[in-house]
């Protein structure tokens, strides 16, 4: 009897089909969830696994197969009768509404809208206890619109928990936390699948999946085509049943970097919204270096990336570019000394959703030759501009006249790098440059920006996991509520290690980089 109730079947989806247009996304899929299992879902992006999930939460109607909860048919199409039957999903583009705070945001869908104010000292509490319990630091009174990208997902991941929800579907959950954060979720995880919580994990961190599922699903073309045990497995033959072929890791060849291209000496700038600004920060980027920032989003990163990227001035402090002082600082200025963006958020700022590839790939160009000719846009060769993007980044798309939103997100992010690098810029500002992508986008974009180093281009790397730190830093810096660590040469500090100054320890005598 003991045995049988281990094995009760959760969620069991059977043959579901969903098609757009002439694309299969999802081809016949089925397997089942059991109560008090973790199972991880794993595919390159654009495998089908976020259309799969849709489909499950009733945000997408599958044409063809079906759903049960619970031994119970899911009605298609309705997110509310998937949240009342005790499925929760943490969405890999946010659901949050900007002008709301991050309690309202919470509580939203949770009660009448007559007596929005009803139970929320309570509701307070609990969002508290949630934060403190999963290591999910956000302020409950902020305004969503005013929070990061990393602080945004705490939210939407709080917002989860708070329904009690008896399935759980996550979506890379773990992207802004620190590995001593991770572990505790980890733990957290674990204790609330042993009294019954099943686990759908979405993560291309395949340690990650290594450490908490029992069970591993991999998607292909929209196909399932693997089901492994976790104990049978290990993250090479992982990699290879996403990708059907054998991965490389990126190799970063030791060298010598090259003069100091900019340098920030003592710099504060102002606040944004509830993240700090920059506090005393010195920093040295040279060329032919890698210089990797680590730490907890919500700590400065989007100050400093907004401050090279021309978005911000210093209000103390100085600012070296190529051996002078710059006067007067914007992103154009910024552009016109070979300063190019991989921006943190592809969607919000680093495209624009409706227009095609080839505008795109000319955003920040458009008004320089060969792409303008006496104030008139050259599309010819705008669009041989995109061609070669697409080519030589392997950009995976109908072609330059299509709409960039219809890409998955590893396309989209090739697209951006292709046109950051064809510019061939002296400085690289690559904010979260991996986020969310699968291991075979993840490997190709590490490359170029090795290969870019290598040319002399002198790289920031912005990164939350400190896998992508550690593997591609020739030098790293933890920052701290706007204050930055000492330089940490390649190899001498330890994820742990880092992961402590992530948490605020060594930044008490004020330390920061030489």
């Amino acid at each position: 009897m003991e045995q049988a109730e281990e094995a009760e079947v959760v969620l069991r989806l059977d043959g579901i089909t969903k098609r757009f247009g002439a694309l299969v996304a999802n081809d016949g899929i089925s397997f089942d969830l059991t109560k008090g299992e973790v199972i991880a879902l794993l595919g390159e992006n654009g495998a089908g696994k976020t259309t799969l999930m849709n489909i499950l939460f009733g945000h997408y109607t599958a044409d063809a197969g079906s759903v049960e909860v619970f031994g119970h048919p899911l009605p298609p199409g309705h997110p509310r009768a998937a949240l009342a039957a005790g499925v929760g999903m943490v969405h890999q583009h946010f659901t949050l509404a900007d002008n709301m705070t991050v309690l309202e945001n919470i509580l939203l869908g949770t009660g009448s809208l007559w007596t929005p104010r009803l139970g929320a000292q309570a509701a307070r509490a609990r969002v508290a206890k949630l934060s403190a319990d999963f290591g999910l630091s956000v302020h409950p009174d902020a305004k969503v619109g005013t929070l990061t990208v990393g602080e945004r997902q705490r939210v939407e991941i709080l917002k989860a928990l708070y329904r009690d929800a008896r399935i759980l579907i996550l979506d890379e959950p773990t992207a802004v936390l620190t590995p001593q954060e991770t572990t505790a979720l980890f733990e957290t995880l674990r204790k609330a699948v042993a009294l019954g919580l099943s686990v759908i994990f979405i993560s291309h961190k395949l340690g990650e999946v290594m450490a908490i599922s029992s069970r591993v699903l991999v998607l292909r073309h929209g196909r399932l085509v693997g089901e492994v045990s976790t104990s049978d497995t290990d993250r090479h033959k992982l990699a290879e049943m996403m990708v059907g072929t054998e991965i490389t890791a990126p190799k970063l060849s030791e060298r010598t970097p090259g003069p100091a291209l900019l340098t920030l000496s003592n710099v504060d700038t102002s606040r944004r919204g509830n993240a700090p600004g920059l506090a005393g920060v010195n920093l040295t980027l040279r060329a032919g270096q890698i210089t990797g920032l680590a730490g907890v989003s919500g700590n400065g990163q989007a100050a400093l990336a907004a401050l090279i990227g021309g978005l911000e001035t210093p209000v103390h402090g100085g600012m070296d570019l190529h051996g002078d002082v710059p006067a007067d600082w914007s992103p154009r200025a910024a552009l016109a000394a070979g300063i190019a963006r991989i921006p943190e958020d592809r969607h919000r700022t680093g495209t624009v959703a409706d227009f095609t590839l080839t505008e795109n790939a000319v955003l920040e160009c458009y008004a320089d030759a060969p792409y303008s000719r006496k104030g008139w846009m050259d599309w010819s060769a705008a669009e041989g501009f995109a061609k070669k993007i697409i080519e030589t980044y392997d950009v995976r798309c109908p072609g330059p006249s299509a709409r960039i939103r219809l890409l998955s997100g590893g396309n989209m992010q090739k697209l951006i790098l292709g046109r950051v690098l064809e510019a061939g810029p002296k400085i690289i500002l690559a904010n979260q440059p991996v986020r969310g992508l699968d291991i075979g986008a993840v490997t190709f974009v590490q490359n170029r920006l090795i290969k870019a180093r290598d040319a002399g281009a002198a790289v920031l790397l912005i990164s939350e996991d400190l896998d992508e730190v550690t593997a591609l830093s020739d030098v790293i810096h933890v920052i701290y509520e706007g204050r930055l660590s000492p330089a940490f040469p390649r190899g001498t500090m330890t994820p742990a290690q880092l992961g402590t100054w992530m948490a605020g320890h060594g930044f008490e005598g004020g330390a920061d980089a030489a």
